[in-house]
């Protein structure tokens, strides 16, 4: 399989070894991409941090004889990725955004969240689907329709009436909204918003609020001419001690190491 695919305005980036590709319009609120890799020794990095967003994986590597097919929950926490020893000859993942994986998978989240489960084992109908999808698929063309027809087929109509609300107005503040002015906003109580993204997202109210506002602080800091101070500022923190601590509790290191280390870690901005 080449990495040529035939709509250019789905395409988000892409290499000689890799693409990124957006997923049917109608599954955009869902799923932010599907990550295509032909990796080699020299392409695929070694043991590189995933940082945590809140969002589920679902992982599928081809070792040459076999299809696996793995989903990863909303992460909270960073851990450190393996693919890179298992060196598959293919490896998709399907990026969900926050809530996604809840449209289609009806579980509630916070039992899945910073766990590793065979997909088979959570959803045995979906796993066959998506597997189904790559085998018969000869062209990335194939693929990408493929799985835009597995995931379009199994949309639940379950979504919260107002978990859309909810997540736009973190969204728009970059995670720097009080749960109070959550609450009024809503007009849900503290504890009901916190149980509805347990449920959606996998992770409560204040947990969620500090990955959002640390997952904009990643994309700031990407850019050289941002420094930390400023993306502080930018993101509502008292003052850059406490946007330290914050940055380093959710990710396991400092804003600093980060930046000077950026290729040992791996974020998606698309989903946020």
């Amino acid at each position: 399989m080449t990495l040529e695919f035939y709509d250019k305005s789905r395409i988000l980036l892409q290499s000689s070894f890799f693409i990124c590709v957006r997923p049917h319009p109608a599954l955009k609120r869902y799923i932010a991409s599907y990550n295509i890799t032909l990796p080699t020794e020299n392409t695929m990095p070694a043991g590189f941090t995933v940082l945590p967003s809140g969002c589920a994986t679902i992982t599928i590597t081809n070792d040459g004889n076999r299809l696996y097919l793995d989903l990863e929950g909303p992460t909270a926490k960073p851990h450190i990725s393996d693919i890179a020893d298992k060196l598959p000859q293919m490896l998709i993942t399907l990026e969900f955004k926050p809530a996604g994986l809840f449209e289609i998978n009806t579980i509630s989240q916070n039992q899945l969240a910073d766990e590793i489960f065979g997909l088979d084992t959570v959803n045995s109908k979906l796993c066959k689907l998506i597997k189904e999808s790559v085998e018969k698929s000869t062209t990335l063309h194939q693929l990408v329709d493929n799985l835009d027809a597995a995931l379009l087929g199994n949309l639940k109509a379950v979504r919260h009436p107002n978990i859309g609300h909810i997540l736009q107005n973190i969204f728009d503040s970059k995670g720097s909204i009080s749960v109070k002015s959550l609450s009024e906003s809503s007009h849900y109580s503290q504890r009901q918003i916190n149980r509805i993204l347990q449920q959606h997202v996998g992770v409560g109210t204040k947990p969620f609020l500090r990955l959002v506002r640390i997952n904009k602080a990643l994309h700031l800091l990407k850019k050289p001419q941002n420094d930390l101070s400023w993306a502080s500022d930018m993101l509502g923190f008292h003052d850059l001690s406490h946007f330290i601590n914050d940055f380093k509790s959710i990710c396991g290191t400092t804003p600093e190491e980060y930046r000077k280390n950026m290729s040992d870690f791996y974020n998606n901005p698309i989903r946020f």
